[in-house]
């Protein structure tokens, strides 16, 4: 039997229609898909007020000599639009660096402040912008790596899906888009079924590889929020590394914005 030329011409365009409807509307660009990666991170971490834990810091140099640190540290979210979280590190132990303490408040859109307390000076001195790239006391941690990770301080770029051990994970470059940092890139392995942070590979200005920090050992808290207790940091042109190993977190202990204020670095003990 022949098709009429009205029938043919349906039948074309019925195809023609379903054609269209199975083709996709829109693909996200790289760039923006890892832009998506970084807000869903974000917004799965958010709400948990404050947090504190104590940590072990092992320092290990290119002879294989370790020497170890104990420090107590603690977080306070900041729901405001235009600024970061803060921090505050104390060291416990040995007794020569014992009563060290290190407050961060980190920001969007503007400089992070950062201060170091010295208890052998009795001094509280302001880390600089351009001094962020430097080592935080001895270890292979920089200043810029402590502080938080705010989605607007990068520009984000997706490239490849691929295994991360037992997991699968979106692999993304973030670009800092902050002055003075000395990292041109950071390559970020990030687990698609919690969206946690699994290795971070970071490039220096020259574009060479200059550390991988590995997080290991995460446990979930509240029923939502993922923290990882081992962190290892290895720098890759000096032979050195540092891992930090921390106790179990405590949550919403009611820490407030006067415990990290700088005027408290001076009544620590």
């Amino acid at each position: 039997m022949k098709l009429s030329s009205f029938c043919k011409g349906s039948i074309l365009s019925v195809l023609l229609s379903l054609s269209v409807l199975s083709t996709p509307l829109y693909a996200e660009s790289p760039e923006e898909k890892g832009l998506s990666i970084a807000k869903e991170m974000d917004r799965r971490d958010l709400g948990w007020q404050d947090s504190a834990s104590s940590v072990e810091m092992l320092l290990h140099n290119r002879a294989g000599e370790t020497s170890k640190r104990q420090l107590r540290i603690e977080f306070l979210e900041v729901p405001e639009l235009g600024l970061g979280d803060k921090s505050l590190v104390v060291f416990d132990e040995p007794s020569d660096i014992k009563g060290t303490a290190f407050l961060t408040h980190s920001k969007i859109h503007k400089e992070d402040d950062q201060w170091l307390y010295l208890p052998a000076i009795k001094r509280v001195k302001r880390i600089s912008s351009v001094n962020k790239s430097g080592p935080f006391v001895g270890s292979e941690f920089a200043y810029e790596d402590l502080i938080s990770n705010e989605v607007e301080k990068y520009a984000y770029r997706w490239v490849i899906d691929e295994a991360c051990g037992e997991l699968q994970c979106y692999v993304i470059e973030q670009f800092p888009v902050y002055k003075n940092s000395g990292y041109s890139r950071q390559v970020v392995w990030v687990d698609k079924d919690e969206y946690r942070r699994m290795k971070i590979e970071f490039y220096d200005r020259k574009e060479d590889l200059l550390k991988t920090l590995v997080y290991e050992n995460y446990e979930q808290y509240l029923g939502q929020y993922w923290r990882a207790l081992r962190l290892s940091m290895t720098n890759h042109q000096n032979g050195k590394s540092t891992e930090l190993t921390f106790s179990p977190y405590e949550f919403q202990v009611g820490l407030t914005d006067n415990a990290f204020s700088r005027s408290r670095l001076n009544r620590l003990r």
